[in-house]
């Protein structure tokens, strides 16, 4: 797989299952490990926890690191990763214990990895501190050497080093991945804008060939018309006839110009299609259902951006706060002439629910034209959304 493709996220989880291979090597010469705990006279059961804490650790660490990255947990998620962030942190201990070594603190940096993903940066930083010097008392506790307090905590800060550099690699590797995934919507809006950009530009350039038809050419034929109306009278004979056919011509062009010009009028709105289709495709870890008219077209350019505006709020809330897999976006046409976006989610919704700013920009701009938004939300019941915006102005 070609490394610009890779997936960072993927590469940080499994790198700390290779540390976590790493440190479960002594278990290759198991009976030695029994041999060397009597010889020191400690329990031979002391290998046998040992090694069922490194099962217990591996198991959660797999578990827990399933969905990393992902911005769609549930608070229940976040609160359940919580605990098991601490289950991996006593799991250390009793490995340090029962192995009567430092053994365990190379654990404490897998840990470190995933530690940016699952916790606020502050949090996540004193979390991993607090880790590192939790091994304090298994340090003291070593029989051969033994350590003193101070001993203690100096060999715990030795391994803080290595703990930091794993720390700060997946922390650089959050902040990236955060940079691209705004670096994609940024070029969706992009190609979105640029779209409705293009569709505006094509409006203004048929209006404009219209009125050129209409007032010079049209103006031209009618002139025209009437001039040969007047030949036609002063006129005999032959040339009589050919002006007679000149001014049929002439009235047949007129028409034509005419039908042309009424084409083209009727054709004279905004597709916002492809634009919203441009905005929709590729959002990573939501799946958007987007319904659209047959022709679904507005005619006026600043309507259409207040529309292309919703739908792009639309997807950016759903996909930073709802923690929704699926989002069902419609847009339909009322009876009395006004453009409706439904959009609703399979998030996990909000039990009291506070407006923030992109929502309130949303309300202000349809507003302007005279629509309204309508919420419904509630906890487990996703969240729901009624944009309604008139396509003509209101007397």
């Amino acid at each position: 797989m070609p490394w610009p493709n890779f997936n960072h996220i993927q590469l940080l989880r499994y790198a700390g299952l290779f540390q976590y291979a790493s440190v479960g090597t002594p278990f290759l010469r198991y009976q030695t490990l029994v041999e060397e705990l009597a010889q020191r006279q400690l329990p031979t059961s002391y290998v046998h926890l040992w090694l069922g804490c490194y099962i217990v650790f591996g198991i959660v660490y797999w578990y827990l690191t399933s969905d990393l990255g992902d911005q769609r947990r549930t608070p229940l998620r976040r609160a359940l990763q919580i605990v098991l962030l601490l289950v991996l942190n006593v799991t250390v201990v009793a490995i340090g214990w029962f192995s009567q070594g430092g053994i365990g603190a190379l654990l404490l940096a897998v840990i470190a990895v995933a530690l940016p993903w699952l916790l606020p940066l502050r949090v996540a930083l004193a979390w991993m501190v607090l880790q590192n010097f939790s091994l304090v008392p298994v340090f003291a506790s070593i029989r051969e050497p033994v350590f003193s307090l101070s001993d203690a905590f100096l060999q715990s800060s030795l391994y803080l080093g290595f703990i930091v550099l794993a720390f700060v690699t997946s922390f650089v590797t959050k902040r990236q991945v955060e940079a691209r995934e705004e670096q994609r919507r940024l070029n969706t809006e992009l190609r979105a804008t640029r779209t409705l950009l293009a569709e505006s530009s094509r409006l203004a350039e048929r209006m404009r060939i219209s009125r050129e038809l209409h007032d010079l050419v049209g103006h031209h034929l009618t002139a025209l018309s009437l001039n040969l109306e007047v030949a036609s009278h002063l006129v005999q004979g032959a040339a009589q006839e050919h002006v007679r056919q000149a001014q049929s011509v002439a009235k047949l062009l007129l028409g034509d110009v005419r039908e042309v010009v009424s084409q083209l009028r009727e054709d004279d709105n905004i597709d916002l299609t492809q634009a919203l289709k441009n905005l929709t495709e590729g959002v990573p870890g939501l799946d958007i259902h987007l319904e659209l008219p047959p022709r679904f077209g507005v005619d006026d350019p600043k309507r259409a951006q207040v529309l292309l505006r919703c739908a792009q709020e639309i997807i950016t809330n759903t996909v930073r706060h709802a923690g929704a897999r699926n989002l069902w976006l419609r847009f339909e046409r009322s009876e009395d002439r006004q453009m409706v976006i439904h959009a609703r989610d399979d998030g996990h919704g909000a039990s009291q629910f506070q407006h923030g700013n992109g929502l309130t920009g949303m309300r202000e701009r349809l507003a302007q034209f005279g629509g309204r938004l309508d919420i419904a939300t509630g906890k487990g019941q996703g969240f729901a959304l009624d944009a309604s915006l008139p396509l003509e102005s209101r007397a």
